[in-house]
């Protein structure tokens, strides 16, 4: 029997709206608003103008569900929206406003770059499609770890005498004792 693929992978076009800042030190203010599975290549393609408000398809970017990280797919399906992470970067390379770098189905990578504070993380809701191709791969490779609460030795412990040392070596006083001088 041939093992199933630990990890599938579908284009995923992502759509950024840019719409004027609220305070004079944001210009304007960048938010993820939808996921285009299946989409064809683009950058920065304009989709829509509504007074300064501009849609754009950022780009299209690889998602790929991997076996080993079914645990946080589950926690991202059992939340009220199921949700992509979109990670952008401002790196001002020519006309692109942000780089887009990855698009993730994990909450805890979503939250690993977030935590660093040097990414924009946005979070755009599933559409049901993805919701279905994300479950169907979890249910496949999903392995529940059992959880096993670790428990003391049952040795006793009060019968240590502290402060004698080995107790293979014969000592005639403390082993904290001060060293003596060796006379020659």
């Amino acid at each position: 029997m041939a093992k199933a693929a630990s990890q599938i992978e579908m284009p995923v076009g992502v759509i950024v709206r840019k719409t004027p800042g609220v305070t004079r030190w944001a210009r304007w203010s960048w938010r993820a608003v939808a996921a285009v599975p299946g989409a064809g290549p683009a950058d920065w393609q304009v989709l829509r103008r509504e007074d300064d408000a501009v849609e754009y398809h950022a780009a299209t970017l690889p998602l790929t569900l991997w076996a080993d990280e079914t645990e946080a797919y589950m926690v991202n399906l059992s939340d009220g929206q199921p949700s992509l992470y979109l990670v952008l970067r401002d790196e001002l390379q020519g006309d692109v406003p942000l780089n887009a770098v990855l698009v993730t189905a994990s909450p805890f990578e979503g939250q690993d770059y977030a935590d660093t504070g040097e990414e924009i993380v946005e979070k755009i809701p599933m559409t049901e499609g993805l919701i279905a191709w994300v479950r169907d791969f979890t249910l496949k490779h999903h392995e529940h770890e059992v959880f096993i609460k670790r428990r003391r030795d049952k040795k006793r412990t009060d019968l240590v005498e502290d402060g004698k040392g080995d107790a293979r070596i014969r000592q005639d006083s403390d082993v904290y004792r001060a060293p003596r001088k060796v006379l020659q």
